[in-house]
């Protein structure tokens, strides 16, 4: 079985690094009005061919016109024509085409570049602009570069996410005692996640795939791969604790727990192909990477590790315990005191639990999403500052024009001078420029340079106004950048409340039939939605607030990307069900076997609490490494899923649900007679040969 893994990850090594294959990365979002209209422009128009590769040199004068500097400036654009690669390089002096600020202090040369096959010319290109910049600020002007050539590939595998993957390690090492069970768990994980990503990326020798996409697959892979194979070994160690032998054990746990693993891993995968369903190819593509690779680390926990788990037999547990055939393990004394703890003041468990979620969330209501951020990402870049000192000096909307396509059923040539005049009478409207006719007569084609910015709520107010405009066979359509941005982030609002509602509502349904429960589904999806709410509220008030500037690497005070919030959805849905499955449902073994509804809750937290913990821990480590790169959508993603996991499986599953299940007693797990006739029979822990109920989760002794 070994030998099986390592030569699937050798033969997926070689298609993937021989044949993988990325797409632009852009971020398509079908069936939006700009979108429509991109595919009017292309067919009235034609096919502009790929988009050269630019960057722009804004040179600004804190004494005087420019123009007094123009020497300076023809010198430094000579310089620039001279780069390799560079094919023209306008001139911002030029009577026919100016590029200079009406205050006459600002210019600005276009340097528009050949092919820039890969990513050494384009580096190489960037730095030699950077010089020439640099050499202009030697005489006293200010110089900024705006643009970019990069690709901008996210770093997915950097220093802080191996510190992150070292901290889960130790946590493994501190919960198991034994150096060779937390080698096994962690080295079966990273085979696991090494199979997972280098699938994605061998399919995308067939199938390109988008620069993004192997992120969550990363993240997500590395986190569940090391929670999966906790559980498997927790259960296997607490096996042999009981006197198995080492065979026996492996099959006891594998039929249990890795049972639970199934249904766990499911959920996710569940959750994650769900984002298919919201129509947006980029984020299902997401979806569907990730998926596999929890398919792979599920597969993981139930072959590579029991193969694992033969060979290390009894020194899976600590050192002190493989002598002796029986070892009855000891209840952990703060998992017992925890559950007796909220029992006996659930009400303060509860309240003070939704006050600190509810406080946490607060920021999320004033999240603002963009699909793009206007200058780049980073505040204190070059880039951000050309585009700003551009927007100053140019107008807010000046390098973010929006295109309008006037089309009529005839000729167009009779409308187009109406259909400008319409346009240019809107307000907000800086500038119309009539921009060419399609051959065959039927539309015009204008470049609207709008006063306000790309992100402010007026641009988004012009293009809907635009739209309006549409009248007696004249239609007006609106696409660009912009535009494209502003329906995309629109779209993305939208299918996160459908996807949300589909989510919330499966949510329900699986709870009810693992629970046979109708109040304990629904307690438990009200606390997923303010685990939720948190993870949201702590990502704002971090990456688009600056709280924790200091610490956090990646750029801070832009608006978050528009993807972000669906899917932290799904992913953290899958993770709460999770925690749900693996704790909750010791609670309610423990009540079906007699015992009062606050002795159950004390019961399970002895059983699982320390397991439960363990894995949340390491989750938190996993992300919390992803949460320090400096790429703002890995991090903020990361973020998210960090603060998602300690609010859902601390505070959620280990005090709200526990403590609204004492309030309620035995009343929370009614469930109508013809509802128990229809529903299935789901045993998430599986059945041992003997039938007992060993625990899913090990409990550890802290004295």
């Amino acid at each position: 079985m070994v030998l099986t893994w390592l030569i699937a990850l050798a033969l997926l090594a070689v298609v993937a690094l021989t044949g993988m294959k990325f797409t632009s990365g852009g971020f398509d979002v079908p069936g939006t009005d700009s979108s429509r209209a991109m595919s009017t422009l292309k067919e009235k128009f034609g096919e502009t061919g790929t988009t050269p590769r630019s960057l722009q040199l804004v040179v600004q004068s804190a004494d005087g016109p420019i123009v007094d500097d123009q020497g300076a400036v023809t010198a430094a654009l000579s310089q620039l024509s001279a780069i390799e690669d560079v094919s023209a390089v306008s001139d911002p002096f030029n009577p026919a085409r100016p590029y200079v600020s009406a205050d006459g202090t600002t210019a600005v040369a276009e340097i528009t570049f050949a092919t820039l096959d890969n990513e050494q010319l384009r580096e190489s290109a960037a730095h030699a602009v950077a010089e020439v910049a640099a050499d202009i600020r030697m005489a006293g002007l200010t110089a900024e570069v705006g643009g970019s050539l990069s690709s901008d590939i996210p770093e997915i595998l950097g220093p802080s996410e191996l510190v992150g993957a070292a901290v889960a390690f130790l946590v493994l090492l501190l919960t198991f005692g034994s150096l060779v069970a937390a080698g096994a768990n962690m080295g079966g994980a990273l085979l696991g996640v090494g199979v997972g990503i280098l699938g994605v990326l061998a399919f995308s020798a067939v199938s390109p795939i988008g620069n993004i996409t192997p992120i969550l697959a990363v993240m997500l892979g590395l986190a569940v791969g090391i929670d999966y194979g906790l559980f498997v070994l927790s259960r296997f160690r607490s096996e042999l604790r009981v006197g198995r032998e080492v065979g026996e054990a492996i099959g006891v746990a594998t039929g249990t727990a890795g049972s639970a693993v199934v249904f766990a891993g499911a959920t996710v995968v569940i959750a994650l192909v769900g984002l298919t369903v919201v129509g947006i190819p980029f984020l299902g593509e997401m979806g569907l990477a990730a998926a596999a690779a929890v398919v792979v680390a599920v597969l993981m926990s139930l072959t590579l590790l029991p193969a694992l788990m033969s060979r290390m037999g009894r020194r899976a547990l600590p050192r002190r315990e493989r002598s002796s055939t029986t070892h009855l393990p000891v209840p952990a004394r703060w998992a017992s005191a925890w559950g007796k703890g909220v029992t006996r003041r659930p009400l303060f468990a509860l309240f003070g639990t939704v006050l600190v979620l509810g406080a946490t969330a607060v920021p999320m209501f004033g999240m603002t999403t963009s699909l793009t951020i206007p200058g780049g990402e980073d505040p204190d870049s070059t880039t951000r500052a050309a585009y700003d000192l551009i927007a100053e000096e140019f107008g807010k909307g000046a390098q973010d024009p929006l295109v309008v396509l006037v089309t009529t059923t005839d000729d167009v040539t009779d409308s187009a001078a109406d259909a400008q005049a319409e346009v240019e009478a809107l307000p907000n409207v800086a500038t119309v420029i009539p921009s060419g006719l399609s051959d065959d007569g039927s539309t015009a084609l204008f470049t609207v340079l709008a006063e306000s910015g790309p992100l402010d709520s007026d641009t988004s107010e012009l293009v809907k106004n635009i739209r309006a405009l549409e009248s007696d066979g004249v239609s007006f359509q609106v696409t660009g950048g912009t535009a494209i941005a502003l329906d995309s982030d629109q779209q993305l609002q939208t299918a996160l409340i459908t996807y949300l509602a589909i989510i919330v509502g499966l949510s329900l349904v699986l709870l009810i039939v693992l629970f046979r429960s109708l109040l304990v589904p629904l307690i438990a999806t009200i606390g997923f939605l303010l685990s939720l709410g948190a993870a949201l509220g702590s990502t704002v008030a971090v990456f688009q607030w600056g709280w924790l500037d200091a610490l956090v690497q990646a750029p801070q005070g832009n608006p978050l990307l528009s993807l972000l919030p669906i899917i932290v959805t799904g992913i953290l849905f899958g993770l709460a069900m999770d925690y749900q499955v693996f704790l909750v449902s010791r609670i309610h073994e423990a009540y079906r076997q007699g015992l009062s509804p606050s002795n159950a809750i004390s019961a399970g937290f002895e059983k699982s609490a320390t397991v439960v913990v363990a894995a949340a821990a390491i989750m938190t480590a996993v992300f919390g490494g992803f949460a320090l790169s400096p790429s703002s959508l890995v991090g903020s993603i990361a973020l998210a899923l960090a603060v998602g996991v300690v609010a859902d499986a601390i505070l959620v599953r280990m005090m709200l649900i526990p403590a609204l299940l004492a309030l309620l007693g035995r009343h929370a797990w009614w469930l109508p007679k013809w509802l128990d006739r229809v529903l299935p029979h789901v045993d998430v822990e599986g059945s041992t040969p003997e039938g007992d109920a060993t625990p899913v989760g090990e409990p550890v002794a802290v004295r």
